[in-house]
C-alpha cells in the first residue's frame, strides 16, 4: 500500500499550481477614521490599567490612542523625522534607483534607470526601506525617469509615503518639484492632438479633392 500512496502523494504535488508570488509590502495609509472598536480597546486597557494602578500601562496606552489619532488628522511627528543620509542609504536598495538627493526636508528626489521603474511600485519600495528610520507620513517621494527622452517622460511622479496620491500631510505644503508646470504640460498636449487632427483633416480633404479632379478627367 505505501508503494502505491507515495507515486500518488508525488503526481499530485507535480500538478498542484506553483504557489503565488507574496505581494509587495506596501506602507500602511494615514488620514483614515479613528476606527471605533480599537479605540473602544484601548480605552478600556486604560480605565483597568488605572484601577490596578500600573501607570505604565495607562501611559502605553495613552500613548497608543495618541498615535492613532495623530495619523487620522495625518499630522507627521516632529520627533521621529526620517534621517536623512540615512534614508539616501536605505533607499539606494531599491531595485532601478540611480541617484537620490533631498530636494528639502521634506521631499526626496529619485532618479530611476527606466520609464517602467517610475511608478508607484517604486515609490512603495522606497518608504518601506524608510520606514525603521522615522515616521514617513513627513516624506513625499518624488521619481523621474533617467531614461526620458520627451518632455512627457520627464514629468515627476510625487506621494507621501503614507497617504493617497496628490494628499499631503498636514502643514505640509504641495511643492511643485516639476521644471514645467502640469497644467502647462497638459496644455502642450492639447495642442498638439489639435494640431495633430488639423492636419489629419486637411490630408483627407486633399486626398478627396485629389480622387474627385481625377474622376472628372477620366469622365
Amino acid at each position: 500500500m505505501t508503494r502505491l500512496i507515495i507515486p500518488i502523494l508525488l503526481l499530485l504535488s507535480a500538478c498542484s499550481p506553483a504557489p503565488s508570488p507574496p505581494e509587495a509590502k506596501r506602507p500602511q495609509l494615514a488620514g483614515q477614521p479613528l476606527d471605533p472598536v480599537t479605540t473602544a480597546a484601548r480605552l478600556a486597557a486604560i480605565r483597568g490599567n488605572a484601577v490596578v494602578g500600573n501607570q505604565e500601562g495607562v501611559q502605553r496606552g495613552m500613548d497608543d490612542l495618541n498615535e492613532d489619532f495623530r495619523k487620522s488628522i495625518k499630522l507627521a511627528d516632529p520627533s521621529r523625522r526620517v534621517d536623512r543620509e540615512a534614508a539616501r542609504t536605505a533607499a539606494r536598495n531599491v531595485d532601478g534607483v540611480r541617484s537620490l538627493v533631498w530636494i528639502d526636508h521634506e521631499n526626496l528626489l529619485a532618479i530611476v534607470t527606466s520609464k517602467d521603474q517610475r511608478s508607484e511600485a517604486t515609490i512603495d519600495a522606497i518608504c518601506m526601506q524608510l520606514e525603521p528610520l522615522g515616521d514617513t507620513l513627513g516624506v513625499v517621494v518624488n521619481l523621474q525617469s533617467g531614461a526620458a527622452r520627451t518632455g512627457d517622460e520627464l514629468e515627476i511622479l510625487s506621494r507621501n509615503c503614507k497617504l493617497a496620491p496628490g494628499d499631503r500631510a498636514m502643514m505640509q505644503r504641495a511643492r511643485l518639484v516639476d521644471a514645467i508646470d502640469p497644467a502647462t504640460r497638459a496644455q502642450h498636449r492639447a495642442n498638439a492632438a489639435w494640431a495633430q487632427a488639423q492636419q489629419a483633416r486637411e490630408n483627407e480633404t486633399g486626398e478627396s479633392a485629389r480622387i474627385l479632379t481625377t474622376s472628372t478627367l477620366e469622365m
